[in-house]
């Protein structure tokens, strides 16, 4: 099994900033994609706040674009969201996800979550 755990999560002023960091652990032979998503409170949905490929390559959401920053160290299976300029707008479970092929002897993909870090902020 693969287990992708969030930290940095907190509690912060309105134009401060957090990093977040998500580590891929377990039966993991490579990672393709991993990006980060969040669930607001009252909304219906998470939404996709950033992801990276492999090679680099980012897409951000419009209202993160130039306040978020999305990487990863391959070598540490390990995907950050820095986040900068925070609004209270931001607040939400942020959720790491990662696309992820467990066995050298497939080379299928299969989709895992983590469990969520509390973003706060406060105005």
């Amino acid at each position: 099994q693969v287990q992708l755990v969030e930290s940095g999560g907190g509690l912060v002023q309105a134009g401060g900033s957090l990093r977040l960091s998500c580590a891929a652990s377990g039966r993991i032979f490579s990672i393709n994609a991993m990006g980060w998503y969040r669930q607001a409170p009252g909304k219906p949905r998470r939404e996709l706040v950033a992801t990276i490929s492999r090679g680099g390559s980012t897409n951000y959401a419009d209202s993160v674009k130039g306040r978020f920053t999305i990487s990863r160290d391959n070598a540490k299976n390990t995907v950050y969201l820095q986040m900068n300029s925070l609004k209270p707008e931001d607040t939400a479970v942020y959720v790491c996800n990662a696309e992820v092929r467990t066995t050298i002897l497939s080379n299928n993909m299969a989709t895992y979550w983590g469990q969520g870090t509390q973003v706060t902020v406060s105005s």
